[in-house]
C-alpha cells in the first residue's frame, strides 16, 4: 500500500541534498568549531557559512543569527531573555491566546516568577486584531510575542502592522516563525520584528537544530551559560552537522519558494474543495491569509483521533493539530479560542502538504476522507444522523 504523508507541519523529511552537505561533518570533518587547530577551523567555517545562508533568508546580518537546538529553545530564549534583561523597565508581556505551547508555557512560567501577561483574543479565523495589541500596550510592557503563522489552522498574522506599533511604543517584538520560514517571505525588516524563531526540521532540514534572529541592540540575557559559544550568547558545543543542514535547507527553501508555493496552493485548494463536499464539514483558519500548505477541517459528530487512525490504515498520515500535544485528549486550545465548542473541536483534521506530494495523492485523499467520515458517523455515540446539518459555523 502506498503511503501518503500529509503532516509536514509536524516534521518534514530530510532533503537528500541537505543530507549530502551534512554528511562530511559527522565523520570526516568532525572538529569542534571552537578549537583553534585546522579541524576546528574547518568546522567553524562551515558554521559561519550556514549563518550567512540563514541570514540571507531573513534579510539580516549574519551577526544577528544565533543557533539553537530548535524552535522551542529559540522561543524560550526570546521570551525569558528579553523579560529578565528588561525587568527594570517593566514586567508586562503581550501575546496571543493561540500561540504554540513553547510560548504559552513560557508565559505561564514568567507569570509564576513575577511577570504579568496579557493574552490577546483572536477572531473566528484565528487573527489577532491590531487594535487589541495597541490597546494592551502599557508603560511597563517590555515584549510582544505573536506567531507569524499558526501551526494548527495556518492563519498568517498581521506582523507588519503589529511591528510598527511595537516600534512606535518602544516595545520589543518577537515572532515564532517556525511554520512560516521558507514557506512565505520572512524579511525581518519588512515584518518589523526584533526576534524571530526558526526550526530546521520544518523545512526539510535535520531535527535538533534551529536559530533565533536577535536584532542588533536588543537587550537580552543568555538562556544557557557555559563556555561562551555563539559569541557568548548561547553556550554549548556547536552541532556542526545540524547547523550545516539548517543553512542548506534555508538556502534550498528560499530558492524553491516560488515553485513550491505555486504547487502547494494548487494542491491545497484542490484538497479543500474536495473535502468540503463532505456534509457538515468546514475549514478552520483564514480562507486567504493562510500558509500555502495548510488545510484544517472539522467534521461534525466524529472524533478526529478516530479519523486519523482510519486514514492511517489506508496509507494517509495526518494529524488533528500540533504534533507536540497530539497525544493529549484535551481539545485544541486554538480551536476553542476561535469559538468552537469542545465537541466540535474534537472532530478536527489537519492536512499539511509538502513538496513531494502529487495531484494523484490528493485525489486519493479526497476520495477516502468522505468514506471514512461516513463510517464514523454511522457508529457515532454523540447524536443521531438526523441532527446533522443543524450546525453550520457562522458566516
Amino acid at each position: 500500500m502506498k503511503r501518503i504523508y500529509l503532516d509536514h507541519s509536524a516534521t518534514t523529511p530530510l532533503d537528500r541534498r541537505v543530507f549530502e552537505e551534512m554528511k562530511p561533518y559527522f565523520s570526516l570533518k568532525f572538529g569542534n568549531a571552537s578549537s583553534l587547530h585546522s579541524f576546528g577551523r574547518e568546522a567553524s567555517e562551515a558554521v559561519e557559512r550556514a549563518r550567512e545562508r540563514v541570514a540571507k533568508a531573513l534579510n539580516c546580518s549574519p551577526s544577528e543569527v544565533y543557533f539553537t537546538s530548535g524552535g522551542t529553545e529559540a522561543d524560550n530564549w526570546a521570551l525569558k531573555g528579553v523579560a529578565y534583561a528588561n525587568r527594570k523597565k517593566g514586567k508586562h508581556i503581550i501575546t496571543s491566546s493561540i500561540e504554540h505551547h513553547a510560548v504559552l508555557h513560557v508565559c505561564e512560567y514568567l507569570e509564576r516568577n513575577g511577570f504579568e501577561v496579557t493574552y490577546l483574543p483572536v477572531d473566528r479565523y484565528g487573527m489577532v486584531r491590531v487594535e487589541d495589541v495597541e490597546r494592551a500596550i502599557r508603560k511597563d510592557t517590555v515584549l510582544i510575542s505573536v506567531m507569524h503563522a499558526n501551526n494548527e489552522i495556518g492563519t498568517v498574522e498581521p506582523l507588519e502592522e503589529i511591528g510598527k506599533i511595537a516600534r512606535e511604543k518602544g516595545v520589543y517584538f518577537h515572532t515564532d516563525g517556525v511554520q512560516s520560514f521558507c514557506k512565505i517571505p520572512t524579511d525581518v525588516n519588512k515584518l518589523n520584528v526584533d526576534l524571530f524563531s526558526i526550526s530546521a526540521h520544518k523545512l526539510y532540514g535535520p531535527k535538533g537544530v534551529g536559530a533565533l534572529f536577535i536584532r542588533s541592540g536588543v537587550r537580552i540575557e543568555p538562556l544557557l551559560h557555559g563556555g561562551g559559544h555563539e559569541r557568548g550568547m548561547r553556550s554549548g558545543t556547536e552541532n556542526t552537522p545540524g547547523i550545516v543542514g539548517l543553512g542548506a535547507a534555508a538556502e534550498l527553501g528560499m530558492r524553491r519558494m516560488k515553485q513550491d508555493t505555486e504547487k502547494l496552493i494548487f494542491l491545497r485548494d484542490r484538497l479543500i474543495k474536495g473535502v468540503l463536499k463532505v456534509q457538515d464539514s468546514w475549514l478552520n483558519g483564514h480562507p486567504k491569509r493562510r500558509l500555502p500548505n495548510n488545510a484544517h477541517f472539522c467534521f461534525r459528530l466524529i472524533e478526529g483521533e478516530a479519523l486519523i487512525l482510519r486514514l492511517d490504515e489506508r496509507g494517509i498520515a495526518a494529524s488533528t493539530g500540533s504534533a507536540c500535544s497530539s497525544k493529549s485528549l484535551e481539545p485544541s486550545h486554538v480551536l476553542l479560542r476561535i469559538g468552537l465548542k469542545h465537541e466540535e473541536a474534537h472532530g478536527s483534521l489537519r492536512l499539511t502538504l509538502g513538496r513531494e506530494n502529487t495531484k494523484e495523492e490528493i485525489d486519493y485523499v479526497v476520495k477516502v476522507i468522505p468514506e471514512e467520515v461516513e463510517k464514523l458517523r454511522e457508529i457515532s455515540p454523540f447524536k443521531t444522523k438526523r441532527q446533522l446539518s443543524l450546525f453550520k459555523p457562522t458566516e
